[in-house]
C-alpha cells in the first residue's frame, strides 16, 4: 500500500498539492484532472524525483528515511521524456538492468515488444518524440518494482503501440504489479481493469466515488 500523510508541494510559496491523508492499495488507478491540477507533480513526488513536505511510504518503506530502498519499489515514465542526446537507448537500458538487478532477457523482450530494436542503439538525440516515448516505457517496465507510474502514457504513440501498452499493463498486473497513471484518453482506459479513478482537483488528490 502507498500512503501519503500530511503531504504538501509548494512552488514559490504557492501550494500546488495539499494531501492530508491518502492510501492507495494495489491495482490499476487512473488519475484524472485538468491541465495544471498537479497530476504530474503528484507522480514526481511519489516517484521520489522532487522534494515535498510530509510523509510518503510504500509497504512501510519511508521515502525520506530510506530513499534508496523506496526508489527500488517505484518506476516512473514522464509524459515527455528527455534524456541526454549523447546517450543511446542501449546505455539507459543497460543502466536500468544494473540498478534494478534485472535479467537482460526481460528488457530484450520489452525491446521487441515495443518495437525499438531498430534504433535503440542509436544516440537519443536522433530520436523522434514517439521513439523516446517508447524507450521510456521500456525503461519503466524493467525490474520488479511494486508501482509503475505512467504520465500520459498514450500520448505520441501509434495505434499498434497503444495496444501493446494496454496488453503489457494487463500482463504485469497479473504479476501483481500496480499502476497509477494519468490520461486524457478515456477510450484506452476502458480496455483496462481499473481498480479506481482518482481526481486531482483544487490542489488535492482524492478517490472519486
Amino acid at each position: 500500500m502507498l500512503h501519503l500523510s500530511g503531504v504538501q508541494k509548494k512552488y514559490s510559496q504557492r501550494v500546488i498539492l495539499d494531501i492530508p491523508d491518502l492510501k492507495i492499495d494495489g491495482g490499476i488507478h487512473w488519475l484524472k484532472g485538468s491541465n495544471g491540477s498537479g497530476k504530474s507533480t503528484f507522480l514526481k513526488m511519489i516517484s521520489g524525483i522532487i522534494p515535498f513536505e510530509g510523509t510518503i511510504e510504500l509497504d512501510n518503506t519511508n521515502l525520506k528515511k530510506n530513499g534508496v530502498a523506496y526508489r527500488r519499489l517505484v518506476s516512473y515514465a514522464e509524459a515527455e521524456p528527455l534524456y541526454p542526446d549523447f546517450l543511446t537507448g542501449e546505455d539507459l537500458i543497460r543502466f536500468y538492468n544494473s540498478v534494478r538487478k534485472s535479467d537482460p532477457k526481460y528488457s530484450n523482450a520489452l525491446i521487441e515488444k515495443f518495437g525499438i530494436s531498430g534504433y535503440y542503439k542509436n544516440p537519443i538525440g536522433t530520436y523522434s518524440s514517439g521513439m523516446a516515448k517508447k524507450l521510456s516505457l521500456v525503461l519503466a517496465f524493467i525490474g520488479k518494482t511494486k508501482f509503475i507510474l505512467l504520465d500520459e502514457p498514450f500520448v505520441t504513440l501509434d495505434v499498434a503501440t497503444v495496444q501493446v501498452l494496454i496488453d503489457t499493463i494487463k500482463e504485469f498486473y497479473q504479476q501483481e504489479r500496480n499502476f497509477i497513471f494519468t490520461s486524457h484518453q478515456s477510450p484506452e482506459m476502458n480496455a483496462l481493469p481499473l481498480s479506481s479513478e482518482m481526481i486531482a482537483q483544487n490542489d488535492t488528490v482524492c478517490f472519486q466515488q
